[in-house]
């Protein structure tokens, strides 16, 4: 597995590359990526609503050539001061924050001198940058804000949504490993239910389009094909980095002394899992036995994610760095079958949107289509059950179901005083 770029170059190039690369995890490139891809997908949806007269701009005043305020001062200096105390505390201590990005950045660790100057030279830059555009006489005006010229805003709502509901429903789902190491567990770049923050992210995407006067009903459906997208993309993240969202035990695949898989009987991984649950004690762990279909890679079967970021599995031998374990029995690879299902969906939702005539029918597919997904998917996910007696379903079985029931509701039951307008008709060409 490739946890950051040095990994990921150096499996390329097979050269030594530097350390500071370390830096830059794959699982967090893979997850700006998402956010690149969903939003320009709903910025391509949004305009062409705003085409068939669906969505109007926001009329705003804005004031220009307003002269430097202390607020604006103490903002860019504060900016610059957290800048320039992190970047110098980063290139003296490369190798510990290398191990802990995410942790480093949300902690008070930091040069003091450099923040100091950071701070000055963010100051001077400001005041500069306001000086040229000052008049002596501020002026008012009104200008006319479409909503695709709002996606940078509605990409920050969605990162933050997104994120503090993923984690939060993680640590819901994982709550006794959550207590025990809460910091550990909201800062890892691990652990991210995708449910969680599709919930909380549509709710501060209602509250967001309420201020800015955008339905949202419209915005669910030039979201959707997007969101999917995303999804995608970011599960891709999960697979290269190896971040312990994979598929329970396959054992028809052992790994080998040299990290690779071999393909073996039912009698000997069973014996390998078992020798694995007691070495380290283990409770019994969720195994299933399938072997590799004829044609088809084994690597869509069993992966054992050597050098993954979540430190799973047993120590590699000869190995010196900070990610060295590989799972000793192949599990499925899950990443790899919700990035292909959820690519090839967003390809199907992207050729369905000009077909719909009613609002909310994108949205409402949407949610069928990732609800069946990830139900499907968790059937060979390791994840906690809730003891319901009769039955045993995880967390995002449940939501699944609901995402689901939500979807034909409003396919069946939702009618939309207003329906969607046809395309204007394309002129003939000569």
């Amino acid at each position: 597995m490739f946890p950051d770029f040095q990994y990921l170059l150096q499996s390329l190039t097979e050269h030594e590359m530097p350390e500071w690369l370390s830096i830059f995890k794959t699982f967090g490139f893979l997850v700006a990526l998402s956010f690149v891809g969903a939003a320009w997908a709903t910025s391509q949806e949004l305009k062409r609503k705003e085409k068939l007269g669906l969505l109007s701009p926001e009329i705003t005043t804005m004031v220009v050539g307003q002269k430097l305020t202390w607020s604006d001062l103490t903002v860019s200096a504060i900016v610059g001061f957290i800048l320039g105390a992190k970047l110098s505390y980063l290139f003296v201590n490369l190798h510990e924050v290398s191990t802990d990005p995410m942790g480093f950045f949300i902690s008070f660790k930091g040069n003091i001198i450099f923040g100091i100057i950071g701070a000055v030279i963010a100051g001077g830059i400001k005041y500069l940058e306001v000086s040229k555009q000052a008049l002596p006489e501020p002026k008012t005006i009104t200008v006319k804000v479409y909503p695709h010229e709002l996606m940078t805003e509605v990409v920050v709502v969605a990162a933050v949504g997104g994120l503090a509901g993923a984690k939060l429903f993680n640590a819901l789902e994982t709550w006794d490993d959550f207590i025990k190491h809460p910091i550990q567990s909201l800062t890892s770049s691990s652990g991210l239910t995708f449910l969680g923050g599709l919930i909380v992210a549509t709710i501060a995407f209602y509250y967001y389009t309420r201020r800015h006067g955008i339905p949202f009903k419209h915005m669910c459906d030039a979201a959707a094909p997007g969101i999917m997208l995303g999804y995608g993309l970011g599960r891709l993240g999960c697979q290269l980095s190896g971040d312990g969202d994979w598929g329970i035990f396959n054992t028809a695949f052992v790994t080998q002394p040299d990290n690779s898989l071999r393909a073996v009987s039912p009698q000997e991984g069973l014996s390998a899992l078992q020798q694995y649950e007691q070495t380290f004690r283990l409770p019994p762990q969720p195994y299933t036995y399938c072997a590799a279909r004829s044609g088809l890679p084994n690597w869509l079967f069993g992966m054992n994610f050597p050098h993954n970021v979540g430190h799973e599995g047993v120590v590699i031998n000869g190995c010196t760095g900070e990610y060295c374990t590989v799972l000793p029995i192949g599990v499925f690879p899950t990443p790899i079958y919700e990035a292909i299902a959820c690519i090839i969906l967003f390809f199907v939702l992207w050729s369905l949107r000009k077909r719909f005539t009613r609002t909310l029918q994108m949205f409402g597919t949407y949610l069928i289509f990732v609800g069946i997904e990830r139900f499907l998917v968790e059937q060979i996910r390791v994840n906690y059950k809730y003891d319901w007696g009769f039955i045993h379903p995880t967390q995002a079985e449940i939501l699944s179901v609901v995402l689901v029931l939500m979807g034909l509701g409003l396919l069946l039951f939702y009618k939309d005083k207003q329906p969607i307008p046809a395309p204007p008709p394309t002129e003939p060409t000569t």
